[in-house]
């Protein structure tokens, strides 16, 4: 593993501690909360597919242990940085790894998350309590990382930075 890549992986796991918890936004009945998603897509094109599901485990692990998170935390950040990660390296396009990010948490996060609640909490979720908030919190997530990502590379940002 590269340093240089982990160290950046730490800050951006620290930056997701404190801006998941800051940046709420209650549509509906849905609370979306974008940054997790938007710092996967980051992750993916930055660093790869590997520390993004890195950076997605360690906001959860450290949200859940300060209480600022819950369980459903791991399937749909990690699903969706995965999708992310795997996208973007097949065709080295932003739009794709914003695509996989919503795939992978807006759609089997979600998928996974009504499991998660079935088995271990014992309740009977319905898919519909999950799919809203976590399509709708990765699509304004991911389409606001698509916009970052364009302007970061147009500075060149990411080329100089990338090891």
């Amino acid at each position: 593993m590269n340093t240089k890549k982990l160290v950046t992986t730490a800050l951006i796991i620290a930056i997701g501690v404190v801006s998941n918890s800051l940046f709420v936004i209650p549509i509906g009945l849905a609370k979306v909360a974008p940054m997790q998603h938007l710092l996967n897509v980051l992750t993916a094109v930055w660093l790869g597919s590997g520390y993004a599901v890195l950076q997605a485990f360690g906001v959860s692990v450290l949200r859940n242990l300060l209480g600022t998170g819950t369980v459903f935390a791991f399937p749909g950040s990690m699903l969706g940085a995965v999708c992310a990660g795997l996208f973007y390296a097949r065709t080295q396009k932003i739009g794709y790894a914003a695509l996989g990010e919503w795939i992978g948490t807006g759609i089997l996060g979600s998928l996974v998350s009504t499991l998660l609640a079935q088995l271990i909490m014992g309740k009977t979720a319905a898919l519909m309590l999950f799919l809203p908030s976590f399509a709708i919190s990765s699509a304004v997530g991911a389409g606001v990382a698509y916009v970052i990502i364009r302007e970061m590379e147009k500075r060149n940002v990411l080329a100089r930075n990338r090891t």
